[in-house]
């Protein structure tokens, strides 16, 4: 049987990394470090299919005695949310409550990683897809420390399929070829792909003997995710299907299906 459970905000978060939480929604900062980048994922959006997926949240920091920790929250919920007890959702590193791995690049800063995973076989959701909020709270070896409730986001995704099929092949100059394919993406709650209905998609060709596709026309997925549509033709040439990509959903191309014109 699949587990399913909301994720946990209790008070007992409120020791992680030896940080008090505020009563309220409110960055605070003692002292004088400063967070000079934060970092989600090497920068790219969170893309997650129907297995666990794991990524590297990290943090460059400064402060004239050195740093001494830090840690991180993902979180889902509206600005001015307080994410310990308010949030729509809410991740804990894989490290809590141990130290972040912490590498100085001088006396004064240092970059503190930790890693988290998305876990859809055990509290993911479909609805979780969407931007999070990241927070961030560093210390220094001197006692000062900041703490920023929403430093910067990142986008959760759920993976995305396309696929493409022209025929009849080989077909006669003149007649008409039929493109087929279809957009689907991986369903958190059921734990398979389903099809992604009323999507624009675009049907593209690349000539043979070129590198570059040209958009054809703009179809919308049906209510199962497929695609399909007809046109004559008259060269050799690769046809496939682009998607765009949504805020929950990544791009996605299918492979050119090559169809030779006699």
């Amino acid at each position: 049987m699949r587990k399913r459970a909301a994720l946990a905000v209790l008070t007992a978060v409120a020791g992680l990394a030896g940080f008090a939480v505020p009563g309220a929604y409110a960055d605070d900062n003692v002292g004088d470090i400063q967070v000079d980048s934060v970092v989600v994922n090497g920068g790219k959006n969170i893309v997650v299919d129907t297995t666990d997926k794991t990524v590297t949240v990290s943090v460059t920091a400064t402060d004239p005695s050195g740093i001494w920790d830090a840690d991180f929250h993902l979180w889902r919920g509206p600005d001015g949310t307080d994410p310990y007890f308010s949030a729509d959702s809410f991740v804990e590193p894989n490290e809590n409550n141990t130290p972040a791995d912490c590498v100085a690049s001088s006396s004064t800063t240092s970059t503190c990683s930790k890693t988290f995973t998305f876990e859809p076989d055990w509290w993911l959701t479909n609805a979780d897809a969407g931007t999070w909020k990241v927070e961030v709270q560093v210390s220094a070896n001197d006692g000062s420390y900041t703490d920023r409730w929403a430093y910067t986001t990142t986008r959760l995704q759920r993976y995305s399929k396309l696929t493409a099929n022209a025929s009849p092949e080989p077909i006669a100059k003149g007649k008409t070829l039929t493109i087929t394919g279809k957009l689907t993406r991986a369903n958190w709650d059921t734990l398979d792909y389903r099809g992604y209905a009323n999507q624009p998609v675009k049907l593209q060709f690349r000539k043979a003997g070129t590198a570059t596709y040209t958009t054809i026309k703009t179809v919308y997925t049906s209510s199962t995710g497929s695609l399909t549509t007809t046109i004559p033709v008259s060269e050799d040439g690769y046809w496939r299907w682009n998607f765009a990509g949504t805020s929950t959903t990544p791009a996605v191309k299918a492979t050119g299906d090559f169809v030779d014109v006699q």
